[in-house]
């Protein structure tokens, strides 16, 4: 379907691909993975033709239909939530204007005959027409786009609203049903799991396991990419490397192969020893002037092995937190409402009793807008609750990552300034090593805040979090801007945090390697559950 081959891709001095290439086929699920900054998105460019390559080639096969989400989902207005999903149907689209066409010209054929060659020609293209518009799903496309959206958490009551008025994340939702509506030959997926929470991400997981496309998908939800695909390539160092298997095989299998390679290196490096000790010693004598030219030859023609840089990743850990009580939060009577345009108060939860235990690490969950949020930063001091109250326990430090952290972060700061205003009394080097704890090295200690992306700020705060000790982490999504790798680094940090931990987030591989306890927000309650997220699962509703 797609054969990418012996590509060279460069920018300025850096290059990205040298000499590089994979396959595409059919029922393929690849996972594209690698450090940011290898090339993965602009592999996506390249697929797409919204870049070429300085060389090699890039083949699709005829009539393969592509469909592309990525993070720039550029301007939407003008269209209800269900005509803006149905409007990427694309070759439905086309295909159902030209069915009418052609069913127009054969009704008209009655008063004005065709010649025999002509209405065989139109009536070949018109069963091909049928026929590809019924396997691309052409006639159940409204029921389709109204599931799709349902799937992703946009209900019936919001099919008709203007699409205009959802917010950034929603809008995310809406360009990827868009994608999926489409139902392409081939699916280019560039994190589709960012603005989603768990009941979609499962939706979209399912949809993707029946999907009888192609799937090229990025994506830093290890748990998902374990689910649904069969392949890994590697984006690294100039490379393109597959892998046939899930996360979890691609990285013992990565380990495995990286350790043949140095061993390869190591050998190569004692023959090329031998043979350049015996050019340096030979060289001059005139008796051994063919073996020294021949061995010559024999190293300028030897493809060098080349070990490639380690990928830096951050790693941390958090310090000793002081004691605190051990009823570390406790919440009696709780309620928040806020104003709405329509309903004039919505009421967020109520009634809310329960007690956060000291070491205690604990998932807060619920579907999409149940109050999660607001019950953290409620926790955190940042809003007061309309009725009720939450005492924080004895000599509770709050350690607060939210995605609003990010906002708040000064744009005209440099990250130095942003952790030095944090601990004044901080020497530079202790400043900087705690950066350099989350790879900010160098001069890049001084680029400004409001130039970093999402991950960068997401380590930003961090940062800010562990510059103080502190016993209480609450930590609303936190690994949503950062890697695979950098997630696993945080987990292990929070599962040796010997304080407490209150989590909302979407990653439930993250959730199941972490907490012991759960707090489900369900219509305005809260329900504890006695065990960790394995056993909530287990006993939850489905």
């Amino acid at each position: 379907m797609i054969h990418i081959s012996n590509i060279t891709k460069q920018y300025g001095q850096q290059v990205l691909f040298d000499r590089c290439g994979f396959q595409v086929r059919p029922g393929d699920k690849i996972g594209l993975v690698g450090p940011n900054g290898a090339g993965k998105t602009t592999l996506f460019r390249v697929i797409m033709k919204e870049e070429g390559v300085d060389s090699g080639e890039v083949n699709i096969a005829d009539k393969t239909v592509i469909g592309y989400f990525s993070q720039d989902i550029g301007d939407m207005k003008g269209r209800s939530a269900l005509e803006e999903v149905k409007a990427g149907a694309g070759r439905v689209s086309k295909l159902a204007i030209q069915i009418a066409e052609m069913e127009k010209r054969l009704t008209d054929s009655a008063e004005n005959p065709l010649d025999d060659d002509a209405m065989a020609t139109l009536l070949e293209r018109y069963g091909e027409a049928q026929i590809e518009f019924e396997q691309r799903l052409g006639y159940d496309l409204e029921s389709r786009a109204q599931a799709i959206l349902t799937g992703l958490g946009i209900g019936p009551d919001d099919y008709n609203r203007p699409v205009e008025t959802f917010s950034g994340g929603w809008k995310m939702r809406i360009a990827l049903a868009r994608i999926l509506v489409l139902n392409p030959d081939v699916l280019l997926m560039d994190e589709p799991t960012n603005h989603l929470d768990i009941e979609s991400i499962i939706w979209l997981e399912e949809w993707l396991k029946t999907y009888k496309g192609s799937l090229v998908m990025t994506s830093h939800d290890r748990e998902f990419m374990n689910r649904v695909i069969n392949r890994i390539v590697e984006v690294f160092h100039k490379a393109v490397t597959s892998f046939t298997g899930n996360y979890d095989f691609y990285e013992k299998e990565r380990a495995i192969r990286h350790e043949q390679l140095i061993a390869s290196h190591k050998k190569q490096q004692e023959m090329l020893a031998k043979e350049e000790e015996f050019i340096a010693r030979f060289a001059a004598r005139a008796s051994h002037a063919a073996q020294v030219q021949s061995r010559v030859k024999k190293l300028e023609k030897i493809d060098r092995i080349e070990i490639p840089p380690e990928e830096r990743v951050m790693q941390f850990e958090f310090p000793v937190s002081p004691r605190s009580g051990n009823d570390v939060i406790k919440m009696v009577g709780l309620a928040k409402e806020w104003p709405h345009p329509k309903l004039g108060v919505k009421k967020v939860f109520s009634a809310v009793n329960g007690v956060v235990s000291r070491l205690n690490k604990i998932a807060l969950v619920g579907v999409n807008g149940a109050g999660k949020s607001t019950l953290l930063k409620i926790m955190a001091g940042q809003v007061e609750p309309t009725q009720g109250e939450c005492t924080i326990g004895a000599n509770v430090k709050i350690g607060y990552f939210s995605q609003h952290s990010l906002e708040i972060l000064q744009g005209s700061k440099t990250i130095y300034d942003e952790i030095h205003d944090r601990i004044p009394d901080a020497t530079i080097g202790y400043v900087r090593n705690l950066l350099g704890v989350f790879c900010f090295s160098g001069d890049d200690v001084y680029k400004k805040i409001g130039s970093l992306s999402g991950g960068e700020k997401s380590r930003v705060v961090l940062a800010t979090i562990l510059a103080t000790p502190v016993n209480l982490l609450i930590l609303d999504e936190p690994t949503n801007h950062l890697d695979i790798k950098s997630r696993e680094v945080l987990l292990d940090a929070v599962k040796k945090f010997d304080g407490t931990a209150i989590i909302v987030s979407h990653d439930r591989f993250f959730l199941k390697q972490v907490v012991n306890r759960v707090l489900e927000v369900d219509h305005g309650e809260l329900r504890m559950y006695e065990g960790d997220y394995s056993y909530y699962q287990s006993k939850r509703p489905h």
